[in-house]
């Protein structure tokens, strides 16, 4: 059955093939594209539900085509890169990607996330979510709908501690809680302070 369809951009040919395939054996119809004006080309003739983005490309870069994804043709898209760092989280969340993930991931750890995010997806048009086989019940949790803070505030935590992303979204409920605020107040704190951070850098 087909889940979606989304969009993977990235230079590098063996991620961009790692990611067709896993992601196609997953359920998904997969268009793929090696850079950032072919990405734009493609979205526009096949408008795919969703974009999976590196950043760093050369020629335009995936904070380029989210850019254009975002104002022409309002489609969601999330980051996968190699890089963390302030300056690319605060990008990350001042264009409002659906999530962030950090390289090195595999497959397994890029499909649910991809799962949550068209989870996100269903719950803002008030579509009803699928239903749950069996077999998924034991990765349910971590595919429930999440807000696009929680994601990236996520991946800070998956790059930063080594965790998985179950175990990432546990520690930011864990602290939250501790803390006696919603998830998303705790998310945004962190991604506040990661900016905060990247502002007292060196001049």
């Amino acid at each position: 059955m087909n889940k979606g369809k989304i969009l993977v951009v990235d230079d590098d040919r063996l991620v961009l093939a790692t990611l067709t395939h896993g992601l196609s054996q997953a359920g998904y119809e997969v268009i793929d594209a090696d850079n950032g004006d072919d990405a734009i080309l493609l979205a526009r003739e096949h408008r795919p539900d969703l974009a999976l983005l590196d950043i760093r490309m050369e020629g335009k870069t995936g904070f380029d085509v989210a850019a254009y994804l975002r104002d022409h043709c309002q489609m969601p898209f999330m980051f996968l890169s190699a890089f963390s760092d302030d300056a690319t989280v605060a990008q990350v969340k001042e264009l409002g990607a659906v999530a962030y993930l950090v390289k090195p991931l595999d497959i397994h750890q890029i499909v649910p996330t991809v799962e949550a995010a068209f989870a996100n997806l269903r719950a803002r048009v008030g579509s009803a979510p699928p239903a749950t086989h069996p077999a998924q019940e034991r990765t349910a949790a971590s595919n429930e709908p999440l807000s696009a803070a929680v994601s990236i505030a996520m991946g800070i935590v998956m790059h930063r501690y080594s965790l998985s992303r179950t175990q990432a979204l546990e520690r930011l409920r864990k602290v939250a809680a501790s803390q006696g605020v919603s998830l998303d107040a705790h998310a945004d704190r962190l991604i506040q302070a990661q900016e905060t951070l990247s502002q007292l850098g060196p001049q």
